[in-house]
C-alpha cells in the first residue's frame, strides 16, 4: 500500500489538499473519508490506510482548509476545545461544495477503477448523509453522525444505499434522535440504521477512550459488507485459494 498527498481544485476558485491511500494491487474503488473535528490526523490517514488494504482507493479531503489548512488536533482537553471552534465556523454547505469536487478528484485519478462511496466519522457522519443526499455516489456511511434528525427532510433526495452506526450512550444522538432518524429513512429501502449497546460517541476511534472493540468489529463488518455489495471489489475466491495453496 502507498499514500500521497493531492491536489483537490475548489469549485469557487482556490484549492486544497488530500490524503490518498491506495491499494497493493495499485487501483480500486473509490472511497471519500469524512474527516472528525480534528482534521486529517495520524488516526484518519491510519484510517485510511486501512480500507486501502481492504481494496479501496481512498481519499480523505481537508475540509477545515479554508478555517486552517493542514489542521492536526489530538484528543486532550485543550485540542477538543479548538476541534469545537472550527466546528462552530465550518460552513456545512460549503463543505459538501468541496466534498463535490473531491469526488471528482476522486474519479479522475487513474487508480480509480470504478464507481465512489462515502465513509465518514462525527461531522464527516452528518456530512455522509448530506453526501448522498446532494451528490452522486453509491454508498454511504455515516458513524456516529451529528444534528442528522434535523436534516430528515433531505432523506427524499437519497437513492444510493446509506448505513447509520449510533452508539447507546452517544450525547450528540439521544434515543429521540435516534428515533428521529428511522423514522425519517423508514421509507428508503435501502437504509441500514444499528445502534451499539454499551457504546459512546466516537467507539470506533482506537486512540480514544471511549473505543469499544466489539462494537467496532459489528460495525467494520456491516460496513465492508455494504461496501462490497455496492462498489466491490470482487475477488475470484477460489483463484485467490488456489495461489495459497499453491
Amino acid at each position: 500500500m502507498a499514500s500521497r498527498r493531492i491536489e483537490i481544485e475548489a469549485r469557487d476558485g482556490g484549492t486544497f489538499s488530500g490524503y490518498l491511500a491506495v491499494p497493493e494491487s495499485g487501483s480500486g474503488p473509490g472511497l471519500i473519508l469524512g474527516q472528525e473535528i480534528f482534521g486529517i490526523n495520524g488516526t484518519m490517514r491510519e484510517t485510511a490506510d486501512y480500507f486501502a488494504e481492504e481494496g479501496y482507493l481512498v481519499l480523505a479531503p481537508d475540509l477545515f482548509w479554508r478555517l486552517e489548512p493542514g489542521i492536526e488536533l489530538g484528543y486532550d482537553e485543550a485540542s477538543f476545545q479548538k476541534a469545537f471552534g472550527y466546528l462552530e465556523r465550518f460552513d456545512v454547505d460549503q463543505g459538501i461544495d468541496d466534498l463535490g469536487a473531491s469526488i471528482v478528484a476522486l474519479k479522475a485519478l487513474d487508480e480509480c477503477s470504478g464507481d465512489v462511496g462515502f465513509m465518514g466519522f462525527c461531522l464527516g457522519g452528518k456530512l455522509a448523509f448530506l453526501t448522498a443526499a446532494r451528490h452522486d455516489i453509491e454508498v454511504s456511511i455515516s458513524f456516529y453522525g451529528i444534528g442528522l434528525p434535523d436534516l430528515m427532510g433531505e432523506a427524499r433526495n437519497i437513492s444510493c444505499p446509506i448505513v447509520f452506526h449510533c452508539a447507546e450512550l452517544d450525547k450528540y444522538c439521544s434515543s429521540e434522535a435516534f428515533e428521529a432518524i428511522r423514522d425519517g429513512m423508514k421509507a428508503h429501502v435501502g437504509a441500514e440504521i444499528y445502534l451499539y449497546q454499551g457504546a459512546d460517541h466516537g467507539f470506533y476511534n482506537k486512540d480514544r477512550d471511549v473505543f469499544h472493540k466489539s462494537a467496532v468489529a459489528m460495525a467494520q463488518s456491516r460496513t465492508i459488507a455494504a461496501l462490497r455489495r455496492t462498489l466491490g471489489p470482487r475477488f475470484d475466491l477460489e483463484e485467490l485459494w488456489d495461489q495459497h495453496c499453491y
